[in-house]
């Protein structure tokens, strides 16, 4: 069984918005019900967890999440994002194989995507979906100044879904947990136990919507997937 669990439990501060940016409406509907609609027209993912803020998981169940057949649950997240990632994993069914872990505010993850990510995890383990960076990247010191600059070849612009063997991501969390330890994403839980983690080719338009320039640049996205 693959899974898949929508963190959606962000804010809009970088938005500008009173109004969580998952839910923020694109093209008249909530930015989350693209995301959980990818996820439901995939063949190759089973079953749909939704992570939200506890205040939302009433509106997420029955506004948004109502009509997709694949929802399993809506659970409340944590003070952080590794802890809401956490109770997602330990609410995926026990014949869970392969879980992705993907950003409620990345609507626009293709199927095409989906399936890879997933055929590339069953045989490596621990996989995340990336693009080549496109601008030179400049490493700087505490001053300001430049320190190095590393070769642009080698460096990749992280996007979700991440994917994992359910076993392995579990594993990591619970000693991740256990060690007062807080990565800023799930790969580097895994990277620390010793998992080597394989990068899979993205999509440039796999954004995520965090800004108002961002919310423009999807409409565009969306508007050209309709066309196609």
């Amino acid at each position: 069984m693959n899974s898949v669990l929508i963190v959606a439990a962000g804010s809009g501060k970088r938005m500008g918005s009173n109004i969580p940016k998952q839910f923020l409406p694109l093209c008249g509907r909530p930015v989350l019900s693209y995301t959980i609609e990818a996820f439901e027209n995939s063949p190759c993912i089973d079953e749909i967890i939704i992570v939200t803020n506890e205040d939302n998981v009433g509106y997420v169940k029955d506004e948004i999440a109502a009509g997709f057949k694949k929802v399993k649950s809506v659970v409340k997240g944590g003070s952080e994002r590794q802890y809401s990632v956490y109770n997602g994993l330990c609410a995926v069914s026990e014949n869970c194989k392969t879980v992705l872990i993907h950003d409620g505010v990345r609507p626009f993850i293709s199927g095409e995507c989906i399936k890879n990510i997933i055929e590339e995890t069953e045989k490596h383990g621990c996989c995340i979906l990336a693009v080549p960076v496109k601008d030179t990247i400049k490493i700087s010191d505490k001053d300001g100044f430049i320190e190095s600059t590393p070769d642009r070849a080698m460096l990749w612009q992280a996007q979700t879904p991440q994917a994992f063997k359910y076993d392995i991501i579990i594993k990591a969390h619970k000693k991740a947990l256990d060690d007062g330890f807080l990565g800023t994403d799930d790969a580097m839980l895994t990277e620390r136990e010793g998992y080597r983690t394989k990068l899979v080719m993205g999509s440039y338009e796999n954004i995520k919507l965090t800004t108002p320039e961002d919310m423009r640049f999807g409409e565009e996205i969306l508007n050209n997937m309709k066309e196609r």
